[in-house]
Order: structure tokens, then C-alpha cells, then sequence
């Protein structure tokens, strides 16, 4: 019987990393909130934490974080109603990101983000039409972008520092 490669595997190490960028990803989210009141959802800077979780330890780290602290958010900050939509939507966006990533070399990190930020945006987009309208949709777009290139301005550089710092933590 063969076994699964160590990269697709929950250790005990990544479910105690994954709790720790998960509690980093629903601070960072709950700490800048730009409420959008057509969609009564909200623009935030958690991505960036989401993109250093996935672009330094990888799908797992980055799926697990993204999902739970992002959802977590939500419901800390009386956006309950988003909670499901967000666990979906950021999970798949910190997975996409570190499934696309070479955690070895940068080069593959603005890839990533552009991939997996594109997701969210879409899998907001999608939600949001389909419950308000397509016009209050659209309304979220630039704040959903603009939360990516924040995301990517901060995330890419220091998911790099974080690599080059410890080096050990891309084989997690």
C-alpha cells in the first residue's frame, strides 16, 4: 500500500501551524473592516495573511487558515451570514495559492496570488449575485481587488523573508 506524498498529509505540525495563521488571518481580517452596504458584506486585509500562510507553508497550511480565520471573522465581527461562503471561497483561494507556489522560489508567488485572488473574487462575486443582485455584485468587485493587490504587496514579501529567515519551513 502505498503512501500519500508528505504534502498532502495533516501532521500535527501543520494542524498547529494551520491554528496559528488561522487566529492571524481572522485578526488581520477583523482589524481594517470597509463595510459595503449593498452587499452588506466588507473589504479587509486578511488576504495578506492568507497568501504568507499558503506561499510559506504550503496548500494545506494556506487551505486550513484561509477558511477557518477568515469564517471566524465573520462571525466575531456580526458577518454570520457570510461565514459558509467564506469558509468555501477563502479555503479554496489559500489552497490555489499554495498548490501554486514553489515554496523553494518566489518566482511562481505573483502567479499565485493572481490565480488564487481571482477565485475569491469570482466565488464572491457569484454569492453575492445570486442572494442581492448582480448590480450590488458588482459593487463588491473593486474592494475584493483591492483586498488581493494589499494581500499580494504584503503577503508576497513577507511569505519571502519568512522563507529565506527559515528556511525549514517550507518542509513542514
Amino acid at each position: 500500500m502505498k503512501s500519500e506524498p508528505a504534502k498532502y498529509k495533516l501532521t500535527t505540525r501543520k494542524l498547529a501551524i494551520s491554528a496559528v495563521m488561522a487566529a492571524l488571518v481572522c485578526v488581520a481580517t477583523i482589524l481594517v473592516q470597509i463595510p459595503n452596504p449593498p452587499t452588506r458584506g466588507y473589504i479587509n486585509v486578511g488576504d495578506a495573511m492568507i497568501f504568507v500562510s499558503a506561499l510559506t507553508f504550503g496548500m494545506i497550511v494556506g487551505g486550513v487558515a484561509g477558511g477557518i480565520g477568515s469564517a471566524l471573522a465573520d462571525i466575531l465581527s456580526g458577518y454570520t451570514f457570510y461565514a459558509p461562503f467564506t469558509l468555501v471561497i477563502k479555503g479554496i483561494e489559500g489552497l490555489l495559492a499554495g498548490v501554486i507556489s514553489d515554496r523553494k522560489r518566489s518566482k511562481r508567488d505573483l502567479l499565485a496570488v493572481i490565480v488564487a485572488g481571482s477565485e475569491m473574487v469570482l466565488g464572491y462575486f457569484l454569492v453575492e449575485a445570486y442572494i442581492f443582485g448582480v448590480g450590488a455584485a458588482l459593487t463588491e468587485v473593486p474592494g475584493n481587488i483591492f483586498q488581493i493587490l494589499v494581500g499580494g504587496l504584503i503577503g508576497i514579501p513577507v511569505a519571502y523573508l519568512v522563507r529565506k529567515r527559515f528556511p525549514v519551513a517550507y518542509r513542514i
